[in-house]
């Protein structure tokens, strides 16, 4: 199974009606949770206006993509939701697609996103993208391989987010959740304070 088109705008009314700034929100996600947690796929950086491209990383070839992480994630906290069958996964459209079957939208500051919704272990893989996104130049081979900016259950129960611009996922949800990321062996997730500026390169 994946996902589908999400008929419902009113799925994604508590990110649009989310008072933080837009940055805050699209990073770690929407207020109100008891915890919250970053999910590196990059190390942070060691210094002020440091590049991305400047970090010595090399996780060799057996690590683990950042889709694979993104999906682990996802394993961990569907058994931290009543709704797990029930998740809405929110893509930025800036990746060149529109939706064969057009649904619902998100739009929130300087983003734009397309809804779908599925299981919380229903994350499609890239290739499987291209039978719910039309490619930007009509070749399958072309279609965009996205990873969702947004991913949370019906319950609301915690929200996943991975904004294009940040090196890691932000998590938030009850302080088990976070705690069972924090404990996975095949993740590097450290705790977030909503409150703080959290580091980001330039």
């Amino acid at each position: 199974m994946t996902v589908s088109p999400c008929g419902d705008a009113t799925a994604a009314a508590w990110l649009r009606d989310d008072p933080q700034p837009w940055h805050r929100l699209v990073t770690l996600g929407p207020a109100g949770f008891e915890a919250y947690a970053r999910v590196r796929f990059t190390p942070d950086p060691t210094s002020p206006g440091q590049s991305e491209g400047d970090v010595p990383h090399d996780p060799g070839p057996d690590a683990p993509s950042e889709r694979q992480q993104l999906h682990t994630v996802l394993g961990v906290l569907a058994a931290r939701t009543g709704t797990p069958a029930r998740c809405v996964f929110a893509v930025w459209d800036g990746w060149g697609a529109r939706p064969v079957h057009p649904g619902a939208t998100l739009d929130l500051p300087n983003r734009r996103f397309s809804l779908f919704e599925g299981a919380a272990t229903d994350l499609p893989a890239h290739e499987q993208w291209a039978a719910v996104l039309h490619p930007p130049h009509g070749s399958p081979e072309q279609a965009p391989r996205p990873d969702p900016a947004f991913v949370w259950p019906a319950d609301r129960a915690w929200c996943v987010t991975k904004d294009v611009d940040a090196h890691y996922a932000g998590v938030g949800g009850t302080r088990a959740a976070i705690a069972d990321l924090l404990a996975h062996p095949g993740l590097d997730v450290v705790p977030a304070d909503p409150a703080r500026d959290q580091p980001a390169y330039r």
